[in-house]
């Protein structure tokens, strides 16, 4: 495996390692997001065993040492299996989360205490400004949250719009289909009562580039692309109602 580097936004990095043997035969990409910025910040952990080549990626960028933040969206292997590894090689790292994921999971996981956000919490990064969002059971988990990079309109969205395969690091085209398609596939997606006025809230911020956890970033209608996600929410939570009727 290789993690591969490409710069989706202005400062902010993607960090992709394809695992073949996951959803085969086009595998299935794994990414972390780095913010550069005085007080660089990972959105992602990554696996404990990808910490190596993980973590040599970002040396490529800024020192190890020099991380601040650490994020993710909720307590999951890919999402923060490594994060104390990378506590132990940043000293003055600390981890970033909503109130509930660090009640639930974090204030005992973490081998530092962790920095509680409200919904809607804004963190200066110097140079670059990130805001939590609250987003229970979006993707999954009731821990979850999200975070909006304010001077790039950037949205660091997780599991959403996820696709299987080793497509280019971002893209100006259509996801929607191939990431439905992996949903599909996996069946991650929460079907919550507020999936879809949550997948709506986030279009409404109007992101400029999505930011994505599996397959490729998007860089062109990414409102359009969460609205579409909504829709499809909606029309399969309505699938199973009528099947339950």
């Amino acid at each position: 495996m290789e993690t591969k580097i490409a710069e989706i936004a202005d400062g902010i990095y993607r960090l992709s390692t394809l695992v073949p043997e996951v959803a085969p035969p086009a595998g299935f990409s794994f990414n972390q997001f780095l913010i550069k910025a005085e007080e660089p910040l990972l959105f992602h952990a990554g696996h404990r065993g990808m910490f190596p080549l993980i973590s040599a990626a970002v040396a490529r960028i800024v020192p190890v040492a020099s991380l601040r933040w650490l994020s993710f969206s909720h307590f999951e292997a890919d999402e923060s299996g490594a994060m104390n590894q990378w506590l132990a090689a940043a000293p003055r790292a600390g981890v970033m989360h909503g109130a509930l994921g660090c009640d639930v999971s974090l204030n005992d996981t973490a081998d530092r205490a962790p920095r509680k956000l409200e919904d809607g919490e804004t963190v200066d990064l110097g140079g670059k400004r990130v805001r939590f969002l609250a987003t229970p059971h979006v993707p999954h988990g009731w821990d979850a949250g999200l975070l909006f990079e304010e001077t790039t309109k950037t949205l660091l969205c997780s599991d959403l719009l996820g696709q299987a395969g080793d497509g280019p690091a971002a893209t100006d085209g259509d996801i929607v289909g191939p990431a439905v398609a992996t949903e599909g596939m996996f069946q991650s997606m929460a079907l919550h009562p507020v999936t879809v006025p949550t997948l709506r809230r986030l279009a409404d911020l109007a992101p400029r580039t999505l930011a994505i956890m599996h397959g490729s970033s998007l860089t062109a209608n990414c409102a359009a692309a969460l609205r579409a996600l909504a829709d499809d929410c909606a029309s399969r939570q309505r699938g199973f109602a009528a099947l339950a009727a």
